[in-house]
């Protein structure tokens, strides 16, 4: 019997490497490839309207691209558990595939739409292609628990062998049997919505750096894998968080939304690698991608990762609340020239380098204003174009030294770090043209500047511009000592709950992670963007 399909387009917004899209044209005479606007999202996540456009061109792109297949996208809005049901019902569906999701609200929802497709006697295929792995067997794999550190994860993926290879896109032949369902109305019924439409205003995206979309995935692919030399030498610490122009790839966007394919990606790499010397994970491009595994490893197998109560790699800090303190920082007005240059790229482009990430979130949590990794974590949930829910938890977490990376007395200078790579602070000026007219010794530091320098660079600090939130010399010393305390309170609970249970530190489970001085606290990423990527060794920062 020929199929009816629905193909679920989720994350995985591309036609190149998606192996539950071919299932779904395997002995198909009707294909519908879908892609719902679920309210839960917007609902419960925040959403800037460069991540709405990104994924709005997206869309389009896909679209363009089936209609090449002689088919087309259908867009419909509403909860997958309600919209199914109907969809089933009105199209005699036989067949449901879609890409695995590994994050809590997205397992919930497939498990219940697996339910209601078996109610309704229809075969449903899904599988894996938005990681290298299957994140549940990488856990098996490790005796059921999360890998906590990279090279555990290395050591497990060693003895699951390299990455699946990625699967050809689609070609007419594929869908030569099948039926198209359009209709002439399809685009007033099934559309791609604007960004109007969507309630949202164009006229406050940002400028467009980074347009969504396969194609252009592709493009930028193909035109980064041609600097083989370049690709060779990589080195993720070695990249400048403030240059004019990205210093790596800023695929991390594609990657997010699945417009690449990360096994395509990983394979361009092998091939260029071969037969070259080449530099090796951690900070690698390869060594990238795998920080991505590792983040999206532990989100797919540590309760409440997301959060710091009920998460049991995360260190519980009495962190201050404190609105005027985490608007001063989200919008870029904290005093200190880099911090807000960063924010203020961060607002208006919708990416910034990692570590540059680096340095807006320990400026926000253990280094100055001591504000909970939550609340910066939502900020970028929003404000990225390639935040992503794994990834975004898992560096902030590292980030505020909570889990993973547990140094907390090596702490970013906001003065001192981004001199080292822009000592005349040309990133400054450009996102903070009010203060170009400083001279190099003041731009970091523009408060130190005689009122006669500020009046004549046109920009009097406390007037023009914010005086520093927070003297950094003092805080960032007492923040020292209050994350020894919160370190020493989990000790001291992990300790108690190991001899109530008759056992020995060295039996706990989490021992790992607070021992594990992990000698490249890089980030984890797509190509190492994703969020707040971690970098090389933190010394080397230190101000």
């Amino acid at each position: 019997m020929k199929h009816i399909s629905i193909h679920w387009f989720r994350k995985g917004l591309r036609l190149h490497d998606n192996p539950a899209l071919l299932a779904a044209m395997t002995d198909c005479r009707t294909l519908y490839p879908i892609f719902i606007l679920d309210p839960w999202f917007p609902k419960n996540i925040r959403v800037s309207v460069n991540r709405w456009r990104f994924l709005v061109e997206s869309l389009r792109d896909l679209d363009e691209s089936l209609q090449k297949l002689n088919s087309r996208l259908f867009v419909v809005h509403g909860c997958p558990t309600e919209v199914f049901p109907v969809l089933f019902k009105e199209w005699k569906v036989t067949r449901l595939t879609f890409e695995i999701d590994t994050e809590p609200y997205s397992r919930q929802r497939d498990r219940e739409v697996v339910r209601l497709a078996a109610e309704h006697g229809i075969q449903v295929i899904q599988k894996v292609s938005n990681t290298l792995y299957d994140t549940d067997r990488v856990i098996a794999e490790n005796n059921g628990k999360v890998p906590l550190t990279y090279v555990r994860l290395q050591t497990l993926l060693v003895a699951l062998g390299p990455p699946k290879r990625p699967v050809p896109a689609p070609t007419l032949e594929n869908l030569k049997d099948c039926r198209p369902p359009c209709k002439d109305n399809h685009n007033a019924e099934y559309g791609i919505p604007t960004l109007e439409e969507l309630g949202q205003n164009p006229e406050q995206a940002g400028p467009r750096l980074y347009p969504g979309g396969e194609s252009e995935a592709l493009c930028r692919l193909d035109l980064h894998m041609k600097r083989t030399a370049w690709v060779c030498n990589f080195q993720k610490p070695q990249t400048e968080p403030n240059s004019l122009n990205p210093s790596t790839t800023v695929l991390s966007p594609y990657i997010k939304f699945g417009c690449l394919s990360v096994r395509t990606f990983w394979w361009r790499l092998a091939e260029i690698y071969q037969g070259r010397k080449h530099s090796n994970p951690p900070v690698s491009l390869h060594g990238q991608l795998l920080w991505r595994e590792f983040f999206y490893t532990a989100g797919a197998g540590i309760p409440n990762f997301s959060k710091m109560e009920g998460n049991p790699v995360c260190v519980q800090v009495d962190w201050d609340n404190n609105p005027e303190h985490l608007r001063a920082w989200s919008e870029g007005r904290t005093g200190y020239p880099f911090i807000d240059a960063i924010m203020t790229q961060l607002r208006t482009e919708g990416w910034i380098h990692h570590l540059a990430r680096h340095a807006v979130a320990c400026f926000l949590t253990r280094g100055d204003l001591w504000i909970s990794w939550e609340q910066g974590q939502k900020v970028f949930e929003e404000l990225l174009l390639d935040a992503d829910w794994s990834l975004n938890a898992g560096n902030w977490q590292w980030l505020s030294a909570s889990a993973f990376f547990h140094q907390f007395f090596r702490i970013y200078s906001p003065v001192v770090f981004g001199k080292k790579t822009d000592r005349g602070g040309e990133y400054i000026k450009k996102y903070l043209p009010f203060l170009r007219k400083f001279a190099a010794e003041y731009i970091y530091e523009p408060w130190k500047a005689p009122r006669s320098v500020q009046e004549q660079a046109g920009c009097v600090i406390g007037r023009d511009y914010p005086k520093p939130i927070v003297v950094h010399e003092v805080v960032s010393k007492r923040n020292v000592e209050r994350m020894k305390a919160a370190y020493a309170r989990r000790s001291a609970s992990t300790t108690a709950q190991l001899e109530g249970r008759g056992g020995k530190k060295g039996n706990d489970p989490l021992a790992l992670t607070w021992s594990c001085s992990v000698a490249w606290p890089l980030k984890l990423g797509t190509d190492c963007e994703e969020t707040i990527q971690s970098s090389p060794p933190l010394e080397r920062h230190h101000g």
